[in-house]
């Protein structure tokens, strides 16, 4: 079993800039991205990022591209998200999911998923 724990949300002003972990317990051979999520009150879960551990493709969705930055630390399974220029319309739960297929952002791609870290935008 795979084990995403992640960190790095809080509260932050309209502007600022926040900078996500995700954690994971392991890798599988199978599952080669990892994915970030959000999901804001209300609204259903979109994909903000994703990135492929082989070679470091990046994959971002229009409304947080030139603001948001995902990398990766292979030696220590982590993956990051940097959050610049947030907006209101950012706050949300922020989850990180590994799986095998990551350009276009979907949850479909996903196999394992973190339980989340809340990010709250204030304007």
């Amino acid at each position: 079993q795979v084990r995403l724990v992640e960190s790095g949300g809080g509260s932050v002003q309209a502007g600022g800039s926040l900078r996500l972990s995700c954690a994971a317990s392991r890798y599988t051979y199978s599952n080669n991205c990892m994915g970030w999520f959000r999901q804001a009150p209300g609204k259903e879960r979109e994909g903000v990022a994703g990135i492929y551990f082989a070679g470091g493709s990046t994959y971002y969705a229009d409304s947080v591209k030139g603001r948001f930055t995902i990398s990766q630390d292979n030696a220590k399974n982590t993956v990051y998200l940097q959050m610049n220029s947030l907006k209101s319309e950012d706050t949300g739960m922020y989850y990180c999911a590994l799986g095998d297929y990551c350009a276009t952002l979907s949850h479909l791609g996903m196999d394992y998923w973190g339980k989340g870290t809340l990010v709250t935008v204030s304007s």
